[in-house]
């Protein structure tokens, strides 16, 4: 009896570990079946040998209920491959991690308790079930659960939509982009308090969920603007974020080469950006990145409130006399009409003034003049994770380390040639790049290789495209390092000898799926 209940604890004990590893990878998955089912493809070598072990642990139960060294061992091994590792983004126990953990426990008591009480042959098949498909029975509780899901969304989301209409003098300003969409919300955010209570989507809170989450806990009947940022990885998802909030006016930062890999073309990208510009009404802004390619050849100019910012000739709102230093930046924006202020910002370089310039062009049309702006533009912080600069001794730290783009990568190298000092690169790489993956990851490494005294890459598998781009740019291989993880990477940083301050570049963080 004994013995009985000792297995029934440790398989318990496994189980829950398998459950928690699987139900982590998935909420980093964005809950997304799909997505799951690639992560295990890739992950293969280490799903594969924990089923494994796993089945034959449960095949030992089978055979015999007797607690015996074999299968002690066994039970070790298995809760060795499942237990949880340090993550950079934990499991986060959010209700309905709950509802997926306990159904995920049902099916696999349901199991357990078949395989003590049904005939051998049938017990084998539960084994299999059990244990075998242990990483797809938390896509199974996902799908016995997805009509609780669906229903608790909708109510959430009808409430968040009474909550937004009871709000009639509320104004709505949606922000979207492939890159340069949470840098334009913070700063936007800091100009507009000059005249108004704002409230923003908070950190990266850019899915309808999320939205909703933000509206439900902190909007409130004196907020007069509220700002979204509006995030994308799939065609339709801009439209439904719209459809819950009803922008009154629209920014798109830029269209470029971000998630490809479930976008498929920049066609796609493109379309859905736009799904921003189709939801307003014809007495809207739509303020666009003049300087960028995608957009100016997209014809968004059917709404006649169109406006355009950058640093090109031509826009409504054109930066010009940049002057930029390590301790930031200094220009002038003259609008259509003529007009012509100066500002300062402790921000460095060009891309940080076109998302400047975007936030007061939003600005001053909604009736703050460009005077006014001034002292905000002054009060800029860095974004954290988005080129913010941390000063550590004598290291500079830039850390770009939030889901490094190709076009955000090269503006964070042509930054870091504004400091003085020894150039260090280090990056795992950029992804859900597509099939253009290895190619735009090669043109970074020739990029770096120019730009950089020291590359250090982390990874091996992951960066060799980077590898092959920084090699194939005749750099010196010997002030090329691969290293294991990040921490491996940050020792090679601290020993490397120079007389110079190290200005240290963190371009990108791959989260633990990776």
């Amino acid at each position: 009896m004994f013995d009985s209940i000792t297995l029934i604890i440790i398989t318990l004990i496994t189980a829950v570990l398998g459950m928690i590893s699987f139900t982590h990878m998935f909420q980093l998955n964005s809950y997304k079946p799909k997505e799951q089912l690639k992560w295990y493809k890739k992950n293969i070598n280490r799903i594969v040998p924990c089923v494994i072990i796993a089945a034959l642990f449960m095949f030992r139960i089978i055979l015999s209920l007797e607690m015996d060294i074999f299968t002690l061992v066994v039970a070790v091994i298995v809760s060795l491959f499942l237990k949880p590792k340090k993550a950079k983004k934990p499991l986060v126990y959010t209700a309905r991690v709950k509802r997926l953990l306990a159904t995920f426990l049902v099916i696999y008591v349901a199991t357990c308790v078949g395989i003590f009480f049904a005939p051998l042959n049938v017990k084998y098949v539960l084994a299999i079930f059990g244990c075998g498909f242990l990483p797809l029975n938390i896509l199974l509780a996902n799908l016995i659960n997805r009509p609780i899901e669906l229903s608790i969304n909708r109510w959430y989301i009808n409430d968040a939509k009474k909550l937004l209409e009871s709000n009639k003098n509320l104004k709505i300003i949606g922000v979207t982009g492939s890159f340069g969409k949470t840098s334009v919300k913070f700063y936007l955010n800091t100009l507009l308090r000059a005249k108004y209570n704002t409230l923003m989507t908070p950190e990266s809170y850019n899915t309808p969920l999320g939205i909703v989450k933000t509206i439900r806990g902190k909007l409130k009947a004196t907020h007069q603007i509220f700002i979204c940022e509006m995030g994308a990885r799939n065609v339709g998802d801009i439209k439904e974020i719209c459809d819950i909030v009803h922008p009154h006016h629209g920014v798109i930062t830029t269209v470029g080469e971000q998630h490809l890999e479930t976008f498929k073309t920049i066609d796609n990208i493109k379309k859905t950006k736009f799904e921003l510009a189709d939801s307003l009404t014809d007495d809207a802004f739509l303020f666009v990145n003049g300087d960028c390619e995608a957009i100016t050849n997209h014809n968004h100019k059917k709404l006649p409130n169109a406006v355009s910012y950058g640093l090109k000739d031509g826009n409504t709102y054109q930066a010009f006399d940049i002057k930029i230093s390590e301790r930031g930046s200094e220009f002038k924006v003259k609008t259509a009409e003529g007009e012509v202020c100066e500002f300062t910002t402790k921000l460095i370089g060009e891309h940080n003034v076109i998302n400047i310039t975007g936030a007061i062009a939003v600005s001053h049309k909604m009736g703050i003049p460009l005077e006014k702006l001034r002292p905000q533009v002054r009060k800029l912080e860095s974004v954290p994770h988005r080129l913010e600069l941390v000063n550590r001794g004598g290291i500079v730290i830039v850390d770009d380390a939030y889901n490094s783009n190709p076009s955000g990568a090269k503006a964070a190298l042509d930054t870091i040639q504004y400091f003085d000092g020894m150039k260090i690169l280090v990056t795992p790489g950029m992804v859900e790049l597509g099939s253009m993956q290895d190619e735009l990851n090669y043109n970074f490494g020739k990029e770096s290789a120019s730009a950089c005294d020291y590359i250090v890459l982390v990874g091996e598998k992951q960066t060799k495209p980077i590898y092959d781009g920084v090699k194939d740019a005749g750099y010196d291989m010997s002030n090329c390092y691969v290293a294991s993880d990040l921490n491996d990477a940050l020792k090679k940083v601290y020993s490397i000898q120079t007389d110079k301050k190290k200005i240290v570049l963190l371009e990108n963080d791959l989260p633990d799926n990776y």
